[in-house]
Parts: structure tokens; C-alpha cells; sequence
């Protein structure tokens, strides 16, 4: 028989049904992934844990701050945001504070009350204002205003480091020239 040929025709038999095979193997590995969930959307951070240097300047735009009302009028925590903001810092979370010790003027909740971003903030908050060694869980450095305060005033352009510090700053923000 001219022509024919079993081994060649075992040998084609063979290549057809290892093509299939991983063809089958592809098709399934394809489906899996096509209908695999979409991964969870990872929630970006509020600010950034950016070294301050001793020796260099901390900005207001450089400060993420969260306010608190702490017993004051209502509307007392969000109009204070908005004049820090217009100050250059940067918004962080309003709310109200949970029970505190009195009547307050203002406070900045810090746990390091030699913090930079704490004697900046502070600086714009008027005379009347006490540091407290309570960290506050919120992003960035929280203040409590209340019926005593008196409302936002111009504080120091900038603030030196003493020491190395970790400030909470914005997201692309990490020095005072990037907020310009």
C-alpha cells in the first residue's frame, strides 16, 4: 500500500489529542480567570507617616488636621476646619469629641506634645489652648474646640523640628514647597 503509512498516521493521531489536551487545559485556565471576582478595593490612607528631619521646617500644608467639637455651638468644628484650610492645612476628619473635662477653649490631643505638626497647629489656635497627652485614633493631629473658643488665628508660617519626628501629611505632600 503506497500511501499509507500507520506510524505516521498513529504519530498525527497522537500530536492531535496532546494539542487537544492543553487546548481543554487553556480553555479552563481562561474561564477560571475571566470569571475570578474583581479583587477588593484597597482603601487608600488618609495621610502618610513622613519623617521630619531635626533642623527642618514643618509647613501648614505639610499638617493634616481633624477637629472636634467639644461642646461648642453647632457648626463650631467645621467652620474652624475651613479656616485652617484656608490657612494651608490640610482636611482631615470633623466630628464630635467624646465627653471631656469641663469647658474648653481648644486643645490639640498629641502623644508627643514636643510634636512639630502639634506646636504649628497650636500656634493657630490662640492663648487659650492646652496640649494634651491623649492620642486621638484620627488621622493627623486632632484638635477639640468649645464654648470658650474664640476662633482660629494667624500662628507661625512654619515650625523647626527639635528632633526626628514622624508627621502624619497629606498624600503628596512632604515638603512645603510641594503645596505650592
Amino acid at each position: 500500500m503506497d500511501g499509507l503509512d500507520v506510524r505516521a498516521s498513529s504519530r498525527s493521531a497522537i500530536t492531535l489529542g496532546a494539542l487537544a489536551v492543553v487546548f481543554v487545559a487553556a480553555a479552563a485556565w481562561g474561564w477560571s480567570r475571566v470569571t475570578e471576582p474583581f479583587p477588593e478595593k484597597a482603601e487608600a490612607a488618609p495621610c502618610t507617616d513622613t519623617l521630619i528631619p531635626a533642623g527642618d521646617d514643618l509647613a501648614p500644608p505639610q499638617v493634616m488636621v481633624t477637629v472636634l467639637n467639644g461642646g461648642g455651638a453647632n457648626g463650631l468644628a467645621s467652620k474652624t476646619m475651613d479656616e485652617l484650610v484656608e490657612f494651608g492645612f490640610a482636611k482631615g476628619s470633623l466630628g464630635n469629641a467624646p465627653d471631656t473635662d469641663g469647658p474648653v477653649a481648644a486643645q490639640v490631643w498629641s502623644d508627643d506634645p514636643d510634636d512639630p505638626a502639634t506646636m504649628l497647629l497650636a500656634s493657630y489656635l490662640g492663648d487659650d489652648v492646652d496640649v494634651v497627652d491623649q492620642p486621638s485614633g484620627y488621622p493627623g493631629v486632632t484638635i477639640v474646640v468649645g464654648k470658650r473658643f474664640q476662633g482660629v488665628v494667624q500662628g507661625h508660617p512654619t515650625v523647626t523640628a527639635r528632633a526626628d519626628a514622624y508627621v502624619c501629611t497629606p498624600p503628596l505632600s512632604s515638603k512645603p514647597d510641594d503645596a505650592t
